[in-house]
């Protein structure tokens, strides 16, 4: 009866160990991939300019009288966010609201209270080269919309239109603009699109990449408990047969 049991557990610690062996081993991988990394080269922010501060605060328009204006043409059901941003060396209001539950942004000249359209491809560029250094030719435009970014895009869960801008960079940098932000909102580098790919590994989220509490991940980590109990048991009663053996 021993026997056929102990027969039993090398059955699934071998069976399990293969399964769960190569899991690991990209859990390995990814694991040293990640504590080896500088995150700031990761975010590209070696890429990135400083941020200029905004140094006119003369003249401004009242909040108050922006929100009005806003208003008069568009449903406020609530204010997400209220800032000011520097686009282009000028100061903007950024008002981020739901709108017929519908999120919605605007941009307001601070000084004019004049709400400017979204941002051209011409001016995207623009921005995209203030941002990014060193100083380096575009490769390529993309402008996304709604259904061309699905759950593994690398821009995936940004607000949309932006315009993808890539640089003939080392790096392989594409700088996302968003065209309602009036910002650049996201770089992504060659060390972004590995970090990405070793992370949905390592989290087994093959759907949308950042869900670290899936089914699958904890289908594993119970085989991967099994495997390791009955290793030890194998271990045990070996040591102990070769113990008598050796007595």
């Amino acid at each position: 009866m021993k026997s056929k049991l102990m027969f039993y557990y090398r059955k699934i610690h071998r069976y399990f160990g293969v399964i769960i062996g190569i899991q690991l081993l990209f859990w390995t991988l990814g694991g040293i991939f990640f504590t080896w990394s500088n995150l700031d080269q990761i975010h590209g922010d070696m890429n990135r300019n400083p941020e200029k501060l905004i140094s006119d605060l003369e003249h401004w328009q009242n909040p108050s009288d922006i929100f009005a204006e806003i208003s008069k043409s568009n449903s406020v059901d609530s204010i997400i966010s209220f800032q000011t941003i520097n686009f282009l060396d000028e100061p903007f209001y950024q008002l981020r609201f739901f709108n017929n539950g519908q999120q919605k942004t605007s941009l307001i000249k601070a000084k004019t209270g004049i709400i400017r359209l979204p941002l051209s491809e011409e001016e995207a560029v623009q921005l995209a080269n203030a941002v990014f250094t060193p100083k380096s030719e575009i490769e390529k435009i993309d402008y996304l919309v709604e259904g061309m970014v699905n759950k593994h895009h690398e821009y995936r869960n940004q607000p949309l239109p932006a315009y993808a801008i890539r640089f003939a960079h080392n790096s392989k940098t594409t700088v996302y603009v968003s065209t309602e932000y009036g910002q650049v909102l996201k770089l992504r580098n060659s060390n972004w699109r590995i970090f990405d790919f070793l992370w949905m590994v390592h989290t087994m989220d093959y759907q949308s990449r950042d869900h670290i509490g899936n089914t699958l991940l904890r289908i594993f980590s119970v085989l991967g408990l099994i495997t390791i109990l009955t290793g030890f048991v194998l271990y045990f009663k070996t040591s102990k047969w070769i113990f008598r053996k050796q007595k």
